[in-house]
C-alpha cells in the first residue's frame, strides 16, 4: 500500500464488533495470513492467525470473524513492535473493506493460549480481529462507541513540552496520532517538542501502554511522510531525514506572490 492509501485508511477505520456469520474467504485469508508472515519476519514477533477466533468470545463480539494473536518476546521493544506492525495490518485490511478491531481484554486468554503453541519466554499480548462487519452497529457498538469517545483529547493535550510553534508537517502527523485507536481511547502517548525535535513516551512502558505507543508512532510516521518529512523512531525519538524534508523557501514564494500581483495591475 502507498503512504496516502494508509492514511485514507486512518481516516475511515473505526472498531467493529459486529460481524456478518460468514468467515473469511480463502483468497483474502491468504492475504492476512501473508500480511503475519510479513510481520514476524520483520519484526522479529511470533504472531498467529486464527481461521476463526470467535471461539474466544461471548460479548459483545457476535457473528464470525478471523483473528492475529500478536505475540513476541516480553520486552518493551516487542510491544512497542506488535503495537506498530499489528496497526499496519488493521489499516491494510481496512483499506480493502473489511472490519477490524483491536481487543485488550474482551476474550477468554486460556482458550487462545490453549491454541498458540508459543515457545518459551514469548507472550501474548493481544488480538486483533478482523472480518465482514454488518452494515450497520448494533446498539451495543454504539453505545461502547460513545462511552469510549466521551471526551476525546485533541493532540494539544498529549504534549508535556512544547517549546515553539509545530511545523505544518508535525502538526499534521499529530492529527493523525489524535485518529490512533488505544486502549479505552485512553491515548496514553506524551510527547515533548524541544529544540525541533519530536519525542515521546508512556509512563508505564511495561505494560499494553507500549502497544498503544507503537501504533501512535506508525500513525505520526505515515502523516510527517505525507508532508514531505521521511523518518523513523529510535529509542523514542523520531528521527527525521534533513535531506528529504520538501520545502519552498519562503522568499522564493514571497517573490511569486509580488509578481502575480505585478500581473493583475
Amino acid at each position: 500500500m502507498t503512504n496516502a492509501e494508509y492514511i485514507e485508511a486512518i481516516n475511515t477505520r473505526c472498531s467493529r464488533r459486529s460481524y456478518k456469520n460468514i468467515l473469511l474467504n480463502s483468497a483474502a485469508a491468504d492475504i492476512v495470513k501473508d500480511m503475519v508472515d510479513y510481520v514476524n519476519k520483520t519484526a522479529g514477533l511470533n504472531c498467529v492467525y486464527f481461521e476463526d477466533a470467535s471461539f474466544a468470545f461471548t460479548f459483545p463480539f457476535s457473528g464470525k470473524f478471523a483473528g492475529v494473536a500478536l505475540c513476541g518476546p516480553d520486552t518493551i521493544a516487542a510491544r512497542e513492535a506488535c503495537g506498530y506492525y499489528g496497526e499496519t495490518i488493521v489499516l491494510q485490511c481496512t483499506y480493502h473493506g473489511l472490519g477490524t478491531c483491536w481487543v485488550g481484554g474482551t476474550y477468554n486468554e486460556n482458550k487462545i493460549i490453549e491454541k498458540l503453541d508459543l515457545p518459551k519466554k514469548t507472550r501474548f499480548y493481544c488480538l486483533i480481529v478482523i472480518g465482514y462487519a454488518s452494515p450497520k452497529k448494533s446498539v451495543v457498538e454504539k453505545a461502547m462507541y460513545k462511552a469510549t469517545h466521551k471526551n476525546n483529547k485533541p493532540y494539544q493535550k498529549m504534549f508535556d513540552v512544547c517549546d515553539d510553534k509545530l511545523p505544518d508537517y508535525y502538526e499534521y502527523a499529530m492529527k493523525l496520532v489524535e485518529a490512533a485507536p488505544s486502549a479505552v481511547n485512553r491515548r496514553p502517548v506524551k510527547f515533548k517538542y524541544e529544540n525541533g525535535e519530536i519525542s515521546a513516551s508512556v509512563e508505564e512502558p511495561y505494560s499494553d501502554k507500549s502497544i498503544d505507543f507503537g501504533i501512535a508512532q506508525l500513525h505520526f510516521q505515515l502523516g510527517a511522510s505525507a508532508k514531505g518529512v521521511k523518518g523513523k523512531w529510535e529509542n523514542g525519538k523520531f528521527v527525521a531525514d534533513k535531506q528529504r524534508i520538501l520545502k519552498f523557501p519562503k522568499k522564493n514564494i514571497d517573490e511569486q506572490k509580488g509578481e502575480n500581483n505585478n500581473e493583475q495591475d
